[in-house]
């Protein structure tokens, strides 16, 4: 391990908790010991997940936030006594790893719980508002401080909180925490005065209107969470560890309104100033360390950055409240361990919090130690898997119901918290199994395939390996991805399969009877009936190196027409974007950190955006659009990128046995992908 690292194996405490090292895995829903919006039980997965991540050198660890009061079913998280004596009973396999154990207990979400269209239907339908309540009370669920809008739908406002739920909170938590550490928990971590979560709610100022003791001053609006640590400490003793979720800043504009990195704006939320002082207040009020980042949900992008979020994003504004404080601090959000590591020796910090990179390599810490850091399956940071609340203008969360009742699953890693799904079973039958297509889809059917013991030889047209990834990693801010292909093409180095470049198959019949994988991607989708298509770039070119001049409109608003603007920015260019729908990245899948970040970077520096217009003809210096209404703009340009989607391109079945992988199936994304190649690859 190379020096500069050492720092982050240095033991530490919290309270009189001694950590072996500086390594924090922070919370994620989907990685709960006791379920997740479901029944409350000792969940065996987040179990599995935990102790993985533990044996892996993890100093400490916490698993998913668990709410006090469950969200499904009204559930109180103490009444259910079983599953804390399957923990107790779990807890020495834990502590035989040497991490040690925080359990995250949630006051809940308020105007923050991600509300869907069911949920609509639930809530403005009188009658199965009344039927729904046993199961689903979202009334309950989502109050909040006072009155005010929930953050993903109009339908659904949250009402004032009484006092009397206060307290049955305040009371929850200390029961929870007792029962935790007599289970042998380590310690509790109180969530949250962070991210805009319901006691964060109270703590800010454009949420929270009471004009009783938990409203108005600052030590009014921190009451909640002040109390709620004071009556664990009463029922667990001042020697249990207590630990509290923590913005420095709130980043925030106002009502479903971000402060991008940079940004001159007005902060309505928790400024620096009232930050050095509400530590402080947190901090006697008995916490005894704070877990940090930035923002809220109006401001997502802080607290689960995106890919177009700077590393370390969270780190200056992290270490500058430790100045004001005498317990721990930790910091969470894009950190490079290094940079890391440096802020721990000078005394800057004190733990490093790292969430998403133990979603897609569990080993990671393993593998920096050994120097293996390049066998390390890279985080993207694109939410598609673990975190793909989607919100786009006239629908609120815009999600699968599979996707909200199993977070934390992982777009590159297809067998985690999934494994009675996806897993590696030996065959006992190994067979040669050709592969047409060297693309990220053909490479994880070829390492999939190996491991279980079949000979796959990916036959490649081009002269390399990365197929339509090589573009869609090309943008200069998508180092990440770039990463995940090189982890890919190693992968195929290490496992010594075999791979046949410039090697382009136009007949699968060749290969007789043996299995084939089809994993030729898709073509574009060209715009053939517009007068001057010919004119246009496509997308696929421009990210490959072709040349663009200094205003370029781009003909779709989607992930990649958002993106390839985004880059053209940053490059000094002059963007302009015209999509056919009411808003930008209008699809599912997509997080709201990720999109929310793009549409209003695009407003901040004033990229022309032209909605529910399309294209009608390209001439030279100029592009002619059509508004809804029925209106013809002249839009001046030096040249056109085509960003209008791809089609699905496979190649002609032969007789032998074809299986279909990746986007010459059904154009989606790196998690489509990668999972049924995954699955394609077990099968065989």
């Amino acid at each position: 391990m190379e020096q500069k690292l050492n720092p982050l194996f240095t033991p530490w405490k919290i309270g009189n908790c001694e950590i072996k090292n500086r390594i924090v895995l922070t919370s994620m829903g989907g990685t709960d010991l006791f379920g997740w919006m479901e029944n409350n039980h000792f969940d065996k997965d987040g179990a599995r997940f935990i102790l993985e991540v533990a044996k892996n050198n993890a100093g400490l660890v916490m698993p998913g936030c668990q709410p006090v009061y469950n969200p499904m079913f009204g559930q109180w998280l103490y009444k259910n006594k079983k599953m804390y004596e399957d923990l107790k009973n779990w807890m020495p396999e834990l502590h035989k790893t040497g991490a040690k154990l925080f359990v995250q207990l949630t006051a809940g979400f308020g105007r923050s719980f991600t509300i869907s269209s069911m949920m609509e239907t639930l809530y403005t339908n009188k009658f199965l508002r009344v039927i729904s309540k046993p199961f689903m009370d979202l009334d309950k669920i989502t109050a909040s401080a006072s009155p005010s809008p929930n953050r993903w739908s109009d339908k659904v406002p949250s009402r004032e909180m009484t006092k009397e739920e206060i307290q049955q909170f305040i009371d929850a938590f200390a029961k929870c925490s007792k029962m935790l550490r007599d289970a042998g928990v380590d310690g509790v971590e109180v969530h949250a005065v962070h991210e805009g979560y319901l006691l964060d709610q109270f703590a800010l100022k454009y949420v929270n209107k009471r004009t009783d003791e938990y409203g108005g001053s600052l030590e009014n609006r921190y009451r909640f969470a002040a109390e709620i640590v004071k009556a664990i400490k009463k029922e667990c003793g001042d020697d249990f560890p207590v630990s509290l979720r923590y913005s420095v800043v709130s980043k925030t504009k106002g009502f479903r309104e971000g402060a991008l990195p940079g940004e001159e704006y007005v902060e309505v939320g928790r400024d620096m100033a009232e930050s050095e002082i509400a530590a402080k207040y947190l901090q006697d009020a008995g916490y005894d360390c704070l877990n940090c980042d930035n923002g809220t949900y109006d401001a997502w992008y802080w607290a689960h950055p995106p890919i177009y979020m700077p590393e370390n994003c969270n780190l200056a504004d992290v270490e500058h409240i430790k100045k004001f404080v005498d317990i721990p601090v930790i910091c969470a959000g894009r950190l490079d361990p290094r940079v890391a590591a440096e802020s721990i020796s000078e005394g800057k910090l004190d733990g490093a919090g790292f969430a998403r990179q133990f979603l897609a390599d569990p080993e990671w810490i393993t593998k920096l130690t050994e120097g293996r850091e390049d066998d390390i399956r890279p985080c993207i940071l694109c939410h598609n898997g673990c975190f793909n609340m989607c919100h786009y203008k006239g629908v609120p969360n815009d999600q699968d119901l599979s996707d909200s009742l199993h977070l934390a699953r992982c777009a590159v890693n297809a067998e985690m918290m999934q494994w009675n799904k996806h897993y590696i079973k030996e065959t006992k039958n190994p067979k040669t199994v050709h592969i047409v297509g060297g693309g990220i889809g053909g490479m994880e059917a070829a390492r999939v395939l190996r491991l279980r013991g079949h000979n796959p030889v990916i036959h490649e047209k081009s002269g390399e390996l990365g197929g339509a990834f090589i573009a869609a990693s090309a943008e200069s801010y998508k180092g990440k991805l770039r990463d995940l292909l090189a982890w890919y093409r190693r992968q195929m180095d290490k496992l010594g399969i075999e791979v046949h470049l410039n090697d382009e198959i136009k007949d699968v019949s060749v290969f007789g009877s043996a299995p084939v994988i089809i994993a030729t991607g898709a073509t574009p989708r060209y715009l053939r009936s517009v007068p001057g298509h010919d004119k246009m770039i496509e997308a696929c070119d421009f990210l490959l190196g072709k040349e663009v001049g200094e205003t370029v409109a781009v003909i779709g608003g989607g992930l990649t027409g958002c993106e390839i603007a985004y880059e053209l920015a940053l490059k000094g260019k002059k963007p302009i974007i015209v999509e056919m729908k009411d808003d930008l990245v209008s699809q599912k899948g997509v997080c709201l950190a990720n999109s929310s970040y793009l549409r209003e970077w695009f407003a901040l520096n004033k990229v022309p955006v032209y909605l529910e217009t399309s294209l009608r003809e390209v001439r030279d210096g100029a592009i002619v659009c059509q508004k809804k209404d029925g209106e013809n703009v002249e839009i001046a340009c030096d040249s056109v990128i085509s960003c209008a989607g791809y089609i699905p391109a496979p190649l002609a079945d032969g007789k032998c046995k074809v299986y279909l992988v990746g986007d010459c199936e059904a154009v989606g994304n790196l998690r489509t992908v990668i999972w049924k190649a995954y699955e394609v690859a077990m099968k065989i």
